[in-house]
């Protein structure tokens, strides 16, 4: 009834707009003849449809600004440090353990996903299976499965992201190693291809693949190191190129020293 009662408000308020506005082009009207009042009732229409067209637009700007509240302060409640001793004084939510704090993120992330439209529905069904990894795993694989179909493609990419994180961490290595491959061939900005490899290489190393992971960390490093910008200077190397360096440094430092040597830094004088 509450609802009805606003969304009746909004209507009697376009409908007060409306009635004026036609009070104005009729007192106007009145000293015109012919083609003069067709031309003002024409103009009439597009101010109302403008009016109407504003409306709506303020409307949905602040229904994404409460959307983009609500799933802020879910996710700042998904990444608040577990610690069995809360902090004195302090205000802030505090989670003894993950799975206290995996439950109250997803009752966060429910409410976004009963009340918003998409994307932030979609987002939040997203959130909600990645802390269910920690109550209900079988559900939270089985979610993530279904989310790698989403048409979002930033939320179908960290969904096959996150299960092939999870069948890793199950031991279920090929399937993981599948993920991360399908992920190393996409040119996503969410989950670059250079971090894919950098995990299928680290899945390697732990499958005793060493020869297949010394190859991979180096083409990601050596790729890196070559790589130009747009002004044709050494392009900045990401936190995953320099990780597969250093990891290829320890596995296999032989292969390591073959690597292009990295361009001197660009000094600002």
């Amino acid at each position: 009834m509450a609802k009805y009662k606003k969304k009746r408000a909004r209507e009697l308020k376009q409908d007060k707009f409306r009635d004026t506005a036609m009070k104005v082009i009729e007192r106007v009207g009145d000293r015109l003849e012919g083609q003069g009042r067709s031309i003002l009732y024409g103009i009439a229409g597009v101010i109302i449809a403008a009016a109407v067209a504003w409306f709506f637009i303020s409307w949905s700007n602040r229904r994404a600004d409460q959307a983009r509240h609500a799933l802020g302060r879910a996710i700042t409640i998904a990444s608040t440090p577990v610690s069995a001793t809360p902090a004195a004084g302090s205000s802030a939510p505090s989670f003894a353990t993950e799975q206290e704090r995996a439950q109250k993120a997803i009752d966060e992330f429910q409410k976004v996903a009963a009340k918003y439209g998409d994307p932030y529905r979609t987002e939040a069904r997203y959130f909600i299976a990645a802390n269910l990894l920690y109550i209900d795993r079988t559900k939270a694989i089985s979610e993530l499965t279904e989310l790698t179909r989403s048409s979002n493609n930033e939320v179908a990419t960290l969904s096959k992201f996150a299960l092939a994180q999870a069948k890793e961490a199950d031991g279920k290595y090929d399937e993981a190693a599948a993920l991360y491959g399908e992920l190393s061939k996409q040119s996503s900005a969410v989950v670059t291809p250079e971090s894919a490899n950098l995990r299928l290489a680290m899945l390697y190393e732990r499958q005793g693949k060493k020869k297949e992971a010394s190859d991979l960390l180096f083409n990601i490093a050596d790729a890196a190191r070559k790589a130009k910008d747009a002004e044709g200077n050494p392009a900045a190397q990401s936190q995953a190129a320099r990780d597969a360096a250093q990891e290829l440094q320890k596995l296999d430092p032989a292969r390591y020293a073959q690597l292009t040597p990295e361009a001197p830094p660009n000094l600002a004088f």
